[in-house]
């Protein structure tokens, strides 16, 4: 049915789209929650923030590049979805509803985020993948109660060193970026659970063994010349991942010295110079 409608205002211009989509929301929902996804608004409908109570609130697939001040009186909102819609930075009021426990914010436009957004304290989820940060936000560490952070497809090389300080951080998503190396931040980092560097360009992985947290690290689509070692009962995924346990690289390398031998001892051995000859 939601494919149906969809498909049914694709065809109407997008203010008339927008009226058509909102025109029923006069009350509160009985469930708390408005979803807003997929609708072509270019403008947020001023009078859904009359909706005190709101919990969760979805905008997703819209043209947004801009919310109005008096989305800030929506104080008990937890979940916030502003994912695949035009904003190239993001708007002031969000740093005002201090219920917020998930954010998406990925598929935007975002070089960077505002300081203020530490004020999200109780903030646990927050999506900022695919947008255009060259590197991640330092704000980020400031969120202390943080559990998952997404931030795939973006353009980072590096992670800061304050990322230590988010000891209920317990899954990080990185693929798709410019990591050359694996961020030594994440060594530091004990109780993580998910490591994904998947679609980076990292040469060499450092052992994780020592992550006691560790359960799943995802390392495939790297120029990486070796697996990462981890404790046992982790989940590799990625070249080599089946190796358990994984080869010594001592061995390894006297194994390609051996190889190297024997196949210069099998290499057809040349005839001798022919000896000259007195006429």
């Amino acid at each position: 049915m939601g494919n149906t409608i969809r498909a049914f205002v694709a065809f109407i211009p997008a203010d008339c789209c927008q009226n058509y989509v909102v025109r029923d929301l006069h009350e509160m929902p009985l469930d708390k929650m408005v979803d807003l996804s997929g609708s072509q608004l270019r403008r947020f409908p001023l009078h859904v923030c009359s909706f005190r109570e709101l919990v969760k609130l979805y905008l997703s697939d819209n043209h947004l590049n801009s919310l109005p001040p008096e989305l800030g009186q929506l104080q008990n909102l937890q979940i916030l979805a502003l994912d695949f819609n035009n904003f190239k930075a993001l708007p002031q009021v969000v740093c005002t509803l201090k219920q917020l426990c998930i954010l998406y914010l990925g598929n935007n436009k975002l070089c960077d985020l505002p300081s203020e957004l530490s004020l999200l304290q109780n903030l646990r989820t927050l999506w900022i993948e695919a947008n255009c940060l060259t590197q991640l936000p330092e704000v980020v560490c400031e969120l202390s109660l943080l559990k998952t952070l997404h931030a795939g497809s973006n353009a980072l090389r590096l992670l800061p060193g304050q990322l230590r300080r988010l000891q209920e951080l317990r899954t990080i998503w990185l693929s798709g970026n410019r990591l050359t190396d694996f961020p030594a931040v994440l060594l530091h980092m004990p109780f993580l659970e998910v490591i994904d560097v998947d679609q980076n360009s990292i040469r060499y992985f450092p052992s994780l063994a020592h992550l006691s947290s560790l359960k799943l690290v995802i390392y495939d689509h790297n120029p990486c010349r070796n697996a990462p070692k981890v404790a046992k009962g982790v989940r590799r995924v990625g070249r080599w991942a089946e190796e358990t346990p994984e080869p010594d690289p001592r061995k390894a390398r006297r194994y390609a010295l051996v190889r190297e031998e024997s196949q210069e001892l099998q290499a057809p051995v040349p005839p001798p110079p022919l000896l000259p000859t007195n006429s």
